[in-house]
């Protein structure tokens, strides 16, 4: 059982992208919260483009969001591996759904 005070733990949350279009990790997402306390989830397009590419990570930017706007604990509980095949299969279901239209 890993330990969620553990420093190298933080570190590797804190680097983990979030937003894979632009490689903004979850850490950088972190502080442009509490450094610009953006109004609406939507502003965080402002932290280097997260967001605005292929929107997969639309939901977990405004889970991240609603979570740090409650004092709550915003580090992703799915694992990175876990994240990036399940952004494979969306691109998948993407590119599927443009060839049948």
């Amino acid at each position: 059982m890993s330990d969620i005070n553990d420093p190298s733990k933080k570190r590797d949350d804190a680097d983990r992208e979030i937003c894979m279009c632009y490689h903004v990790p979850y850490g950088k997402i972190v502080k442009h919260i509490r450094r610009h306390q953006p109004k609406v989830a939507s502003q965080l397009s402002e932290c280097h483009g997260a967001g605005t590419g292929c929107g997969w990570c639309i939901p977990f930017l405004q889970n991240i969001y609603e979570k740090m706007q409650n004092g709550e604990d915003p580090t992703p509980t799915m694992s990175a591996d876990e994240y990036r095949r399940r952004r494979s299969e969306y691109h998948q279901t993407l590119k599927k759904n443009k060839s049948e239209s």
